[in-house]
């Protein structure tokens, strides 16, 4: 018996923790549930399996929280541990653990509220830019209260606990009493380790019990050790040169001839045209968080992005576009290079990522100056170092002098707009055509601007006044350009780099990947609706197809006004989640080469899981392999 006392008396900080740590799952996912999963379709029957099989997540991920703690516990002697010093750091470490865990709770909350997700792999990339993040979050959330609000309840948790926490210290025991709690923990971890998977138990076809059900801080961990992933390893995969042939004859029938085809390069000469437009500027401008949702072209009841939808019937409006993913890199991944997003990690971010295939390599090699302009500093998702190696001169928030207005995350989009017009004007003196792609900060928490803008409060807006002030400053943009000389003889492209937030209860919620999308030249562009199926990697394809002058590139887009019968794919991304969309059909590549294939129905944004479709799978396999191959082996140029 006194063995057993203490054994457990020296444990027992190890199980209120435990306890603890249950406890607050629990409250988190009854929080998480009532705030966002009701809206994400998620009954109250669910929490019946959901309760349960998260407190299995928690109780695993327990065994990894406090492993330190069962070591420290179980080895150190019985003198060290009674001493002041031990008690002091014993009640120091807890106090700070408890409030790491009250904190860490709040932040899972608004993430969720962002993502629909517990903490993924975006969460893992902000931590890279500690600095924007940080500040961000501080000037976006009430930080000082959080703060304040998790100290006290910390205090107020270990306090009463205080006789647990330290019930061991007065009790004789020796190494051989002690090692045994830790023997066991031990194996347990282990068997966590090698058995035991962060999502093992979520298998419910909607995305958003599982999120509920799993655990947080587990699905942090595994997204930082399951970035830069090989593709063949984690990704259903098949033979390189069938899926070549595969993808081959999809992308014939969007022109081109394949000139490198015998050594697996997608490499295609386009012929000039009888129809080109010629060598016009081109101006890609590519607006933070610009969603679908907000433009009464694409249903929205309100009026929040007039300007948009002005120059949109005006020009050539896209009414079906996707972007690839929820970030700013894929994106910038998706029109820049025109290729797919490679899991898990944009090639923005990617070593290696210099001299590959590029609209502004293409443009360059048509004799044009080429620029990437941004708000922010560029280092920030590594966009200097990418767009500098493949050749644009970068202009940032370095080159931005004396700006109106400026937060943690760049200058507001009027002093951005102001510098790409006077690079123009340089440009346009050079006598070479420019190309240039714009992106826009403002549109971004914490959503703070300028005063006197009309219809947009300086601070506390919140998304509404981000999306009315990217609006507005579009607006002043295009009209000041109407002042510049060069103006006529540039093609203005308009688009997102993704949409607001994702939410929804699929496995790809594609509703939040709707974007806006514009081609704007009024001397060249006749008005026009657009409503075949586009993706942000057929931008640059359909662009340089109007423009119509000779090129080359293995470029995996496809130029969505050539006219071609070939079925049209779109292709996402979505953690760690990549797929293929067609004709109503779905195919979802998931880690551990899991497929996963539903029916979607766009007008009620519903999905329906179906029967394997072995076609689909082939074709997603050969897109996301062949672009990861090619890529890889440093032959995607």
């Amino acid at each position: 018996m006194a063995f057993a006392r203490s054994t457990w008396l020296r444990y027992q900080p190890v199980a209120a923790f435990t306890g603890c740590y249950l406890a607050l799952g629990l409250l988190l996912r009854l929080v998480l549930w009532w705030d966002f999963g009701r809206k994400g379709q998620v009954a109250v029957a669910g929490l019946a399996w959901i309760v349960p099989i998260g407190a299995l997540n928690d109780l695993v991920q327990a065994l990894y929280l406090f492993f330190p703690l069962a070591v420290y516990l179980s080895l150190v002697p019985d003198r060290w541990h009674r001493s002041v010093a031990s008690r002091r750091i014993l009640m120091l470490g807890c106090m700070l653990t408890v409030f790491a865990l009250l904190y860490l709770a709040a932040a899972e909350y608004y993430f969720f509220e962002e993502f629909d997700e517990r903490f993924n792999l975006v969460a893992t990339d902000y931590l890279i830019y500690p600095k924007e993040v940080f500040n961000d979050i501080r000037d976006a959330y009430p930080i000082k209260r959080f703060v304040l609000l998790a100290a006290a309840l910390a205090a107020a948790v270990v306090w009463p606990l205080r006789t647990r926490l330290m019930g061991g210290l007065e009790v004789n025991s020796r190494l051989a009493n002690r090692w045994p709690p830790l023997l066991v923990h031990s194996l347990l971890l282990v068997g966590a380790i090698c058995l035991v998977r962060t999502d093992w138990l979520a298998h419910s076809a909607n995305r958003v019990a599982n999120q509920l059900a799993l655990n947080g801080h587990s699905q942090f961990f595994q997204a930082m050790r399951t970035s830069e992933l090989d593709y063949r390893t984690y990704y259903l995969s098949g033979d390189s040169k069938a899926g070549l042939a595969r993808l081959a004859t999809q992308l014939q029938g969007g022109g081109g001839t394949f000139v490198r085809l015998d050594e697996e390069r997608l490499d295609r000469a386009y012929p000039a045209a009888s129809h080109a437009l010629g060598k016009l500027n081109v101006v890609v401008v590519m607006e933070e968080s610009l969603g679908a949702e907000f433009s009464r072209l694409h249903g929205s009841r309100r009026d929040l992005t007039p300007n948009l939808d002005r120059y949109a019937t005006q020009g050539l409006w896209f009414s079906h576009m996707y972007a690839q993913g929820t970030r700013t890199v894929r994106g910038l991944e998706a029109i820049t290079s025109s290729i797919p997003p490679i899991p898990t990690v944009a090639i923005v971010r990617r070593p290696n990522n210099q001299r590959i295939a590029t609209w502004g390599k293409v443009m360059r090699a048509a004799g044009y100056s080429t620029t990437f302009l941004y708000g922010g500093y560029g280092y920030f998702d590594n966009m200097n170092d990418f767009f500098a190696g493949n050749g644009y001169e970068v202009v940032d928030r370095r080159q931005i002098e004396d700006p109106r207005f400026a937060n943690i995350w760049g200058v507001s989009d009027e002093d951005l707009f102001d510098t790409a017009l006077e690079t123009f004007d340089r440009e346009a003196m050079s006598g070479k055509p420019f190309f240039a792609q714009i992106m826009t900060t403002s549109n971004h928490k914490p959503f703070t601007f300028r005063s006197g803008v009309p219809g947009v409060p300086a601070t506390g807006g919140g998304r509404e006044a981000g999306i009315r002030y990217a609006d507005y400053a579009l607006g002043y943009f295009l009209e000041q350009a109407r002042k510049h000389p060069w103006f006529d003889d540039t093609l203005f492209v308009v688009v997102a780099d993704h949409g607001a937030r994702v939410y929804g209860r699929a496995q790809i919620p594609m509703r939040t990947y709707e974007i806006p999308c514009l081609v704007w030249s009024p001397k060249h562009i006749q008005p026009q609706r657009v409503d075949t199926l586009a993706s942000q990697i057929d931008i640059a394809p359909t662009v340089l197809g109007m423009l119509a002058f000779p090129y080359l590139a293995p470029f995996f887009g496809q130029n969505v006004l050539s006219g071609s019968t070939t079925p049209r794919v779109a292709m996402f991304t979505h953690n760690h989640d990549v797929a293929l969309y067609r004709d109503g059909r779905l195919v979802v590549l998931g880690l551990r080469q899991q497929a996963n294939h539903y029916s979607y129905d766009r007008e009620h944004d519903a999905f329906r899981p179906v029967a394997r479709d072995a076609e689909l799978e082939s074709l997603a396999v050969a897109y996301y392999q062949t672009a990861y191959d090619l890529f890889e082996r440093h032959i995607y140029e």
